[in-house]
């Protein structure tokens, strides 16, 4: 089972796909993608695939070892998520070849079912709870939604104001048996969270998520002592080591990504360190369904899995959305906000591939938007 073709497909909205087929006629599919730097990461791919063509597609560590560190310049999202899609097509490619999912692969499955949650948006506080209820409608019992646009680094009275009281009515909207996470997207200063945490404590949100910007991962331990409400954090940490430090900080649950952090192989490994920090596992995935299918058969192997974001309804993807690419979309029905053990082969999908190579043919050059503050400085996305 040796790799004979590797290919890649820009697919819109703002996705990378990779198509990786052995000499016996087998394929495996992966995603990777840095959002906005998908053109980069597509280059990393086909510098990998250097290595790769003609070695056997079986050797998932070996190959996973050599992308990573057989250059003499090691890390960073760009390469890690390369890394990534390809370790997810290897992963497919195995199971398919043994005629398993990968999670058997990985010590079998630990529970029956996968709890998920979906994105609300709004430009008030009552949109935000009409979406939250309809979403509650169409089965989930989950949400999760931005705390705010751009911020400044200590906001007014005001701002701090608008921020807690759209969360006060969505609790008062959604009652107390439905659960709603706060995504402050590293838009909050170390002083801002600090501030706005504890306000909060009383709606029991589930999770606050990226309270700060990765760069400042050292401080979290100040952001945990501050506040009783668990935090979350890690869509832009991208290897075991970038979580090394951490886990030790008190955060109650780790967002790996498995289009970035080094694929099912790495984000396996970073689940069971957490497991020993007892963090809880909630795979970032706002992406596409390749991402979410490798993200699935870790959750369903991993003891300490809380919650898997997915992607169908967010806003990015407007004219392309999560079950465009599959040939059975069923495999993703959300039944009671839960989504069911897949069974079938490798990752669990059937990708149509005459659908991805047709949208390839228009491909995406998506970039995120550029915000300021009022006095014109960068403000943070």
């Amino acid at each position: 089972m040796n790799i004979a073709r590797i290919e890649t497909f820009f697919v819109r909205p703002r996705w990378l796909f990779v198509r990786v087929e052995t000499d016996d006629g087998l394929v495996g599919w992966g995603e990777p993608i840095v959002e906005g730097r998908a053109e980069a990461v597509a280059s990393v791919v086909e510098a990998l695939a250097d290595r790769l063509i003609g070695a056997d597609a079986s050797r998932i560590e070996d190959h996973w070892q050599v992308m990573t560190k057989g250059g003499f310049y090691r890390g960073g999202p760009v390469l890690s998520s390369a890394v990534a899609g390809i370790d997810q097509a290897l992963w497919d490619l195995k199971g398919k070849s043994l005629g398993v999912p990968v999670y058997e692969l990985l010590g079998g499955a630990v529970r029956d079912k996968a709890r998920v949650y979906t994105w609300i948006g709004g430009d008030s506080a009552e949109a935000l709870a009409d979406d939250a209820l309809r979403a509650k409608a169409n089965g989930f019992d989950a949400v999760k939604c931005n705390a705010a646009a751009q911020l400044g680094r200590i906001e007014t009275a005001a701002q701090v104001h608008r921020i807690v009281d759209q969360f006060t009515e969505l609790r008062a909207a959604v009652g107390d048996e439905m659960d709603f996470a706060i995504d402050f997207h590293g838009r909050f200063s170390t002083a801002m969270a600090r501030r706005v945490l504890p306000l909060l404590e009383p709606l029991f949100p589930l999770f606050v998520e990226e309270t700060v910007l990765p760069e400042f991962s050292r401080d979290l331990a100040r952001i945990t002592a501050s506040t009783s409400i668990p935090i979350a954090t890690g869509e832009r940490l991208y290897s075991r080591w970038d979580y090394r430090d951490v886990l030790s900080t008190g955060i109650a649950v780790a967002q790996p990504d498995l289009s970035h952090a080094g694929g099912i192989s790495e984000v396996r490994r970073i689940a069971a360190m957490a497991e020993a920090y007892d963090v809880a596992l909630a795979p970032h995935c706002p992406l596409g369904p390749i991402a979410l299918a490798a993200s699935l058969q870790v959750d369903f192997a991993s003891p300490n899995f809380l919650i898997q974001e997915q992607s169908l309804g967010i806003h990015y993807n407007a004219g392309n959305d999560l079950l465009d690419y599959l040939v059975d979309p069923a495999v993703f029905a959300f039944t009671d906000g839960h989504v069911a053990r897949p069974t079938g082969p490798g990752l669990g999908i059937d990708v149509d591939e005459a659908a991805v190579r047709k949208a390839a043919e228009d491909p995406h050059r998506w970039r995120n938007e550029i915000w300021r503050l009022k006095d014109g400085s960068f403000a943070e996305w």
